[in-house]
């Protein structure tokens, strides 16, 4: 890391960082029981029974055959409000086994004082909190981490914290401790939605969050490439269309292999999906490895909060394919990705409205776009 960190340390290194989040709109909503934003209103379509159907804990039993490999916590109701607590500082939990998620430094006097603290009174000192700590579910943690080869990347019901990849010490979302899962926990804005924001897409909407919450430890993969993950869409069980999953990069491999790679999508759905997942209409993410086996990462709703990458969903409603046609769509040229799709924040909940930040910015971006297809060397 910048700003001083050095290898060879012996004093941990703490920040306080203050930024405006959504992540702190979304929680107090979530906590006071208040409407959310206008953008995640309900789907007139989806109801719970879907959302919860696509629950880790739910699916990963009767597919872990041909899913990674996972080991699955529920997670006690002190650890799911110190993730919603926003009433004080960012504190890691206190590790019982002496780990530590952030870096150390050494003690350069020449910036200590970048580092004082102001001496407050003995009250002030009490008045502290100390950090919490949850020893039962980091011993089970490093248990499940050390039988998975020692790395995980972790997720909650439905979603993973990739918004928060950046604040690990590898920049990604491997994690060998327990304080590290906590670090991107904490810091995450996209898992607002599983904490908060589950049922807001559902018309028979009754609660605002699954009665219990549970961490997958899923095992690390270093090897993995976000070219080779797919999303599939499943209409009344029938597969009708397959979108390149990271659309913000063009990939010239999948237009070598696009005809395999459907063909490989299309048995394995025949195979091991239609039929034994419990929806008519869904959407489930798979890998397909250098040897062409195909893993299951996950299952999402049809609808609602999932992302139709590069399709729309009106365009998926309205698919009358003859017999077992699918479409299939990946990034054609660097012209075609689609930039608006990677951001810090989960992209369904922007304020995309007129005038807004971000509408400005997609303009600005497809406006480059258009500059680019006149360029004469567009796409080279």
């Amino acid at each position: 890391m910048d700003g001083g960190v050095k290898e060879n340390s012996t004093q941990p290194l703490v920040a306080s960082i203050h930024f405006r989040s959504p992540q702190r709109y979304l929680k107090s909503h979530c906590i006071t029981g208040q409407s959310p934003p206008q953008h995640l209103e309900s789907s007139p379509n989806m109801k719970e029974e879907e959302v919860n159907c696509c629950q880790i804990q739910e699916w990963y039993p009767n597919f872990k055959s041909v899913s990674i490999k996972t080991l699955i916590h529920q997670l006690p109701e002190p650890f799911v409000e110190y993730l919603l607590d926003d009433s004080g500082p960012f504190l890691l939990p206190a590790s019982v086994l002496n780990e530590d998620a952030l870096p150390n430094r050494i003690r350069n006097p020449d910036d200590e004082e970048d580092f004082q603290v102001s001496e407050g009174s003995d009250d002030e000192a009490e008045e502290s909190p100390p950090p919490p700590s949850f020893p039962e579910l980091e011993l089970k943690v490093k248990e499940s981490i050390e039988s998975l080869g020692g790395a995980v990347f972790p997720k909650l019901n439905w979603s993973a914290p990739k918004d928060s990849a950046w604040i690990s010490t590898s920049g990604t979302l491997r994690c060998t401790t327990f304080s590290e899962i906590a670090l991107l926990f904490r810091a995450s804005d996209s898992l607002v939605h599983d904490l908060c924001h589950a049922y807001d897409s559902c018309h028979d909407k009754r609660t605002s969050r699954p009665q219990h919450f549970f961490l997958a430890l899923r095992k690390w993969y270093p090897s993995l490439k976000p070219d080779m993950e797919f999303r599939c869409f499943v209409q009344n069980q029938k597969l009708v269309g397959v979108s390149q999953r990271e659309v913000t990069t063009f990939y010239p491999v999948l237009l070598e292999k696009k005809n395999d790679i459907m063909l490989v999508i299309h048995a394995f759905f025949n195979n091991h999906v239609r039929g034994k997942f419990g929806l008519e209409n869904y959407t489930f993410d798979v890998y397909i490895t250098n040897d062409e086996r195909v893993k299951i990462v996950d299952f999402n709703p049809w609808g609602g909060f999932t992302l139709s990458l590069l399709f729309t969903w009106d365009e998926l409603e309205h698919v009358h394919g003859e017999g077992d046609d699918v479409e299939f769509r990946i990034v054609e040229d660097r012209c075609g990705v689609r930039p608006g799709l990677k951001t810090a924040v989960p992209y369904d909940y922007l304020d995309t409205s007129q005038g807004s930040g971000w509408d400005q910015f997609l303009r600005n971006a497809d406006q480059e776009m258009r500059n680019q297809h006149r360029s004469p060397e567009a796409g080279a």
